[in-house]
């Protein structure tokens, strides 16, 4: 689909649209509908951003949606996830260390 196309699914007013793409038939009988979430960007609404949304998968009478994973997203969330473990690791073990504080100990036995 070219890019005027797409200008043609998008409304003047619209958030985003959804674009669906040509049937395909694949050698196992399943007939595969690609879908892409469409948004007009840019301060004036002369761009257009896609992204891949997922495919209907048609087999027999039988309709399965499968979404577009996007790994990107996955890798950052168990990035940030192992980050912020990290650093509050940290900040518990700065705040009180695990090993025994030996002045206390050494206060408690030979003090005044």
């Amino acid at each position: 689909m070219k890019r005027w196309e797409l200008l043609d699914h998008l409304s003047a007013d619209a958030v985003g649209s959804w674009v669906y793409g040509d049937p395909h038939q694949t050698p196992d009988g399943a007939t595969v509908i690609t879908a892409a979430r469409v948004r007009a960007s840019g301060s004036d609404g002369s761009g257009v951003t896609a992204s891949p949304a997922g495919a209907l998968v048609i087999r027999g009478d039988r309709t399965e949606w499968v979404p577009a994973i996007k790994v990107d997203r996955i890798a950052l969330l168990g990035v940030l996830t192992g980050l912020l473990s990290a650093v509050i690791a940290s900040l518990a073990v700065l705040r009180r260390p695990p090993w025994p504080d030996l002045r206390v100990t050494v206060d408690r036995h030979y003090g005044d």
